[in-house]
């Protein structure tokens, strides 16, 4: 009797862990989101959803290619707050020359924006233009894929590239703009681009329709 009673009371303590871990509510596990916010602004077949003016430009391999002239490649919408995701090689071995406008706004008579333009100007890739706190210097690597982020929030804009902090400065306007490619290629050489793609934090808008005066 003294045996099997200790035996019963074996397995009663041994079980008792075991009926607290099933009673205890399981952590809930968050599903692997496929949606992140990010929309695609290239679909790697065609150039839908781009505005292109006084160059040529084309898809080869999945990527979107500035083939020839002085021009401009821009989106159809404007966007104000923002993560912009981007990657780029440039083709040309030397002297090559590009960019990436945000919130840019079209000049006239000038087939570019006056700002805010990125560099991939060599020596300069990543850095704004035309201000003195946006330098970005030996992030890139010249005819390899490099990545570019930018995030704009109110008047703050931040840049990465390859994942290193490049800049951050406080004193970005206007508050809504489009996305663009500068296209140089008489000069700066061809480039590719691949993966473009946004995060809007406020909703893009339609380009006001010109009025006649």
């Amino acid at each position: 009797m003294t045996n099997r009673f200790l035996a019963t009371l074996l397995i009663a303590v041994l079980s008792t862990p075991a009926v607290f871990a099933a009673d205890k509510p399981a952590e809930a596990t968050k599903p692997a989101g496929k949606d992140d916010g990010f929309v695609s602004l290239f679909n790697g077949k065609d150039l839908a959803g781009w505005i292109v003016s006084n160059c040529k430009a084309g898809v080869e391999n999945g990527s979107l290619v500035i083939q020839e002239g002085n021009g401009l490649i821009r989106s159809e919408k404007l966007y104000g707050d923002f993560v912009l995701e981007l990657e780029w090689k440039n083709r040309q071995a030397e002297k090559f020359d590009s960019g990436i406008f945000i919130r840019a706004v079209a000049k006239k008579f000038s087939r570019w924006p006056a700002k805010w333009q990125i560099n991939l100007l060599q020596g300069q890739e990543g850095s704004l233009v035309g201000h003195k706190d946006g330098k970005a210097l030996g992030l890139a690597k010249a005819g390899e894929w490099n990545k570019l982020q930018v995030t704009c929030i109110g008047k703050t804009a931040e840049a990465q590239v390859n994942g290193k902090p490049a800049w951050k400065v406080g004193d970005i306007e206007p508050a809504v703009g489009f996305v663009g490619i500068q296209v140089e290629v008489t000069a700066g050489g061809q480039f590719e681009f691949r993966n473009i793609r946004i995060k809007p934090i406020t909703p893009p808008m339609d380009e006001p329709k010109a009025t006649e005066e």
